[in-house]
């Protein structure tokens, strides 16, 4: 019997959809691999220039195509978008990307795709959300990368300060991917002690933690201010994210996912640890929250669902 073949179709050529094809590419990801954009010669260009890595890593089919490719695709990407500037937040991108949120999902769907979406363009929670009301598609079938490069952040923030491999640090980022973001510092852990007590046995406080939560929430802006963009981190989540879906691996991963009744949140995508595998979101984890956090989770889907019904009404939905 042939192995499974994998298809996978990047829409949003930009750094952040580069990134990812480039992490694809590293890590030899799905045997065919289709870059789609408004610029066609970029597309073209890329392509060109990734296929040349295949002999350093896998063989694979690498091309510029269109919105028809997606029909037998198992997972479209979409990191297309207005990127973020110096001084704006995820949050105020909400109406130019939703706009052209709009023109990319209806046509994908019509190909006939009968994948998974991952939506990782910006604001994601609000784009997630809105790509699984324009596509009809299942619930499980459509999330966002979420809080994962933010869970990440935390985890290398910690990493360093406790001198641990940042892999070892078993903490997630959730709630909105955005300002209201927080770390599940009282439950997370190192190796099963809990984190605050490992790091007390360190000279780390907790307030020193509650730093370092502020530090991930904000990194987004200082490298934007330093270098213009961020690309290489969630380019590289992306990856992950789509291993566990094109190798059935039921990995638990930070996401932006559908919530129905966890953290009494319900018609909202919001950051949480999920089950990841071929069918999608196969199961939404709810973290035993401390009380203090139960409340972070709420005001961030506040300001998410707040957000959500004035863009939602932008393109009649």
């Amino acid at each position: 019997m042939a192995e499974k073949h994998e298809k996978v179709v990047l829409v949003g050529d930009g750094a952040v959809g580069s990134s990812y094809a480039f992490a694809m590419m590293q890590q030899g990801i799905a045997e065919e691999f289709v870059v789609v954009d408004i610029d066609k010669n970029r597309t073209e260009g890329d392509a060109l220039d990734l296929e040349d890595a295949q002999p350093f890593t896998s063989p694979k089919k690498i091309y510029s195509g269109d919105y028809s490719d997606c029909k037998d695709a198992d997972l479209v990407v979409i990191t297309a978008g207005a990127p973020q500037k110096p001084g704006e937040t995820r949050l105020d991108l909400v109406n130019k990307n939703l706009k052209i949120l709009t023109t990319i999902v209806k046509p994908v769907v019509d190909s006939g795709f009968d994948g998974i979406f991952l939506v990782a363009a910006n604001p994601v929670d609000i784009l997630t959300y809105a790509t699984q009301k324009i596509s009809g598609f299942p619930r499980n079938k459509v999330f966002g990368s979420g809080t994962s490069l933010d869970t990440s952040r935390f985890q290398v923030a910690v990493g360093k300060k406790l001198n641990v491999n940042p892999q070892s640090i078993n903490a997630y980022v959730m709630g909105e991917h955005g300002d209201s973001e927080f770390a599940d510092i009282d439950e997370a852990s190192i190796g099963n002690v809990p984190l605050v007590e490992f790091a007390k046995k360190n000279g780390v406080t907790k307030d020193d933690l509650l730093k370092m939560e502020d530090e991930t929430r904000n990194k987004a802006y200082e490298i934007i201010n330093k270098k213009g963009a961020t690309f290489y981190g969630v380019g590289t989540a992306l990856m992950r994210i789509s291993k566990a879906i094109l190798r059935d691996e039921n990995t638990v991963l930070p996401i932006g996912a559908p919530v129905d009744g966890q953290y009494g949140l319900s018609d909202i995508y919001i950051g949480t640890p999920a089950i990841v595998n071929a069918s999608g979101v196969a199961k939404v984890l709810e973290v035993p929250l401390s009380d203090d956090e139960k409340d972070k989770m709420s005001a961030s889907a506040k300001t998410l669902k707040e957000t959500i019904d004035k863009g939602m009404k932008t393109i009649d939905l």
